[in-house]
């Protein structure tokens, strides 16, 4: 059985590039453009071992996703990354206090990506 990772953009490029990425990898891919599609999708029962959310987005930004999923049963413990070309200090604070296990910078490089995974994910 295959890892399955999430990946939240509202950018269609972005999320075609981490898809092809990570599929390269062996990895199955759920994506979502948006915060509020994200949680619909993982109410809907879809656990994926990794959730990878962008910061900037429509109406729900990245930190307040990682917020609300990791108030769904089940999600407390779910490695959550942050890939974002924000790098100031006080959003990376504000992440890592809702829930955030990580913080990539866009953009980021393969093999970086799949470094962190290979981290946070057991046995990926």
């Amino acid at each position: 059985m295959s890892i399955t990772i999430m990946i939240v953009d509202d950018s269609p490029t972005m999320l075609m590039s981490l898809e092809g990425v990570l599929t390269r990898q062996g990895f199955g891919v759920v994506k979502a453009t948006s915060g509020e599609q994200a949680l619909a999708v993982l109410k809907g029962g879809t656990k994926p071992a990794l959730l990878i959310t962008d910061l900037n987005m429509g109406a729900m930004d990245g930190i307040q996703l990682i917020r609300e999923a990791r108030r769904l049963p089940g999600f407390q413990f779910l490695p959550m990354l942050m890939l974002t070309t924000e790098s100031q200090q006080a959003k990376r604070q504000e992440a890592k206090s809702a829930g955030a296990t990580g913080w990539l910078v866009k953009p980021v490089q393969p093999d970086a990506l799949l470094g962190v995974i290979k981290q946070v994910v057991p046995g990926s």
